[in-house]
């Protein structure tokens, strides 16, 4: 695959007038198509070839949804064996052979305690979906209604599950403070080495903060004059992605899972972006070694098409018939499509190739922040990245870090764009660039990637007024 970019050209009239009509048909809320304003039109792996001619290095992947790419060899054969068989295509939650295959290779790769003590349900093709009847699911198996969430998190845009997500109003949730080293909400964290702690390194401002959150939590159920009645469950990500990319370290996941289990309030991971071997293990739970109540899945599972489920212990199987529903939930070709990219992913060990690889993008930009003040904080788990940049000359708030840098992080996605290299942005402030790249990127398609960004770091410095950073020379074909 080349991974030079070719000269730009001309945008054809088709891809101007496709645009032109998007902006006049669709609604004011689509989003990636505002900052993005790329025609897709032949994809494979990393790459996308745009309408106007352009390639580009696809570090979105459908925001986690590809996690072998475009259009891998393994899921277009698993798609078309589907048409060809005549199998039909919708059958509500019908036993099929291939749904029965799907969940077969699901069972697989879980947790040994949930493969042997757990149930599935199939729910509507979205995550947040997946949230709802996680939602109902402990809800009804609790007889309670409250619910505990974090900081900064995101779990869908449905109503239960926005009300669950951070920026949720006039709810029954109670919110709680995630482990966020570098914006600490107790003012131990807002150095840049404190990025070393929140992928396991353990640097001592991150653990003082997350220690402190976990106290809260604890206090939060203990105490009876708190106002914070016995929740129907706490659900978390142990990696936030909308949130900024930032890790829980895994010392904090085990006493989540203390805590709300000597409370006997159940435990809801959402691993919707997580899962599928994007951390550098299967699921991301594993990296901690806990076993939640509840595992809410998306994305990924589908192979690149519509799929949401969710697995649950077995004890909390108390809701009747039609309690949680959904008209898509027997996705035929998301199911096969998902097998094939969980079978893929597990037998050629492709959550060990993203903790590899993402080890050593990781050090490449720390490499890269150490030359740029307004880079401050890198990190991840895996393949899921993120830099977040920030006004290094604005004042330090309270959590000791200066503002977000959001007209940079804007500058800087434009700036990749035009080097064909497509990245979203998250976090506070929309100042954290992310990289979501397929678990099968290669070292030279690293290399790549990271140039690119480099590039358009330094540019997007030069361009914004008030940037702060000294510009590196292009770093490429350079390894940590």
């Amino acid at each position: 695959m080349a991974l030079t970019q070719p000269p730009p050209m001309a945008p054809p009239l088709a891809h101007e007038q496709i645009l032109r009509r998007q902006s006049l048909r669709e609604s004011a809320a689509r989003t990636y198509a505002r900052s993005l304003p790329v025609v897709p039109v032949r994809a494979r792996g990393l790459t996308i070839e745009g309408a106007d001619g352009r390639r580009y290095l696809d570090c979105l992947s459908g925001a986690g949804t590809l996690a072998l790419g475009h259009n891998h060899p393994v899921v277009l054969e698993a798609i078309r064996a589907v048409l060809d068989s005549g199998a039909p295509l919708h059958v509500l939650d019908l036993a099929t052979p291939v749904k029965d295959a799907f969940t077969s290779e699901l069972f697989a790769t879980l947790p040994r305690e949930l493969a042997e003590h757990g149930k599935v349900q199939f729910c509507g093709p979205a995550g947040t979906d997946a949230v709802e009847a996680a939602l109902t699911l402990v809800r009804t198996a609790t007889g309670r209604s409250g619910l505990m969430a974090f900081t900064g998190a995101y779990h869908g845009m449905t109503a239960g599950a926005l009300a669950a997500s951070g920026g949720a109003r006039d709810t029954s949730v109670t919110r709680l403070p995630y482990p966020y080293a570098y914006r600490c909400p107790f003012g131990t964290g807002g150095g840049r080495d404190t990025g070393e702690a929140a992928d396991g390194g353990g640097a001592e401002a991150a653990e003082r903060g997350a220690e402190l959150s976990a106290r809260w939590a604890e206090n939060a159920l203990a105490d009876p004059k708190g106002g914070v009645p016995r929740p129907a469950a706490m659900i978390l990500e142990p990696v936030q992605g909308e949130g900024g990319v930032i890790p829980a370290p895994d010392s904090w996941l085990r006493r989540m899972r203390e805590i709300t289990a000597a409370h006997d309030v159940p435990l809801i991971v959402d691993e919707v972006q997580t899962g599928v071997g994007r951390t550098g293990a299967f699921w991301a739970v594993e990296h901690s070694g806990i076993v939640p109540d509840v595992l809410v899945l998306s994305k990924a599972i589908g192979g690149s098409l519509p799929l949401a489920v969710i697995v649950y212990r077995e004890e909390l199987d108390t809701w009747r018939p039609g309690a949680h529903a959904g008209t898509f939930r027997g996705n035929q070709l998301a199911m096969a499509a998902g097998a094939a990219t969980l079978a893929y992913v597990r037998e050629n060990g492709l959550a060990d190739h993203a903790a590899e690889l993402g080890a050593r993008m990781l050090a490449r930009l720390r490499g890269l922040a150490a030359h740029h003040d307004c880079i401050g904080d890198v990190r991840g788990r895996g393949l899921m990245l993120g830099v977040e940049l920030v006004d290094a000359e604005g004042p330090v708030g309270s959590d000791g870090a200066p503002p977000p840098g959001s007209r940079l992080a804007a500058e800087v996605q434009q700036q990749c764009l035009d080097r064909g290299l497509i990245v979203e942005l998250g976090g506070r402030g929309s100042a954290v660039v992310r990289l979501l790249p397929p678990l099968t990127l290669t070292d030279e398609q690293a290399d790549a990637v990271l140039d690119r960004l480099a590039d358009a770091i330094a540019a997007a410095v030069r361009s914004t007024p008030g940037s702060a950073g000294t510009p590196l020379p292009t770093m490429r074909g350079t390894t940590p």
